[in-house]
């Protein structure tokens, strides 16, 4: 599983760094993935982080 953040659509509210630190950081006031392979043991904060995402800024690659 991969997962991609739009840094155009993103507003830095970092509740995906929050709720997956181990695949999301914060960069100049956006969140970026730390890796292009989310961590099988990291899939499913990540998924939540995604659903969660208040402007949808987050994709998910299966």
């Amino acid at each position: 599983m991969k997962v991609k953040v739009d840094a155009d659509a993103c507003t830095g509210c970092e509740l995906c760094v929050d709720t997956s630190p181990e695949v999301f950081e914060m960069k100049d006031g956006t969140a970026t993935a730390k890796t292009d392979a989310v961590p099988p043991a990291a899939e499913a904060s990540a998924r939540e982080a995604a659903e969660n995402c208040p402007v949808e800024a987050i994709k998910i690659e299966e």
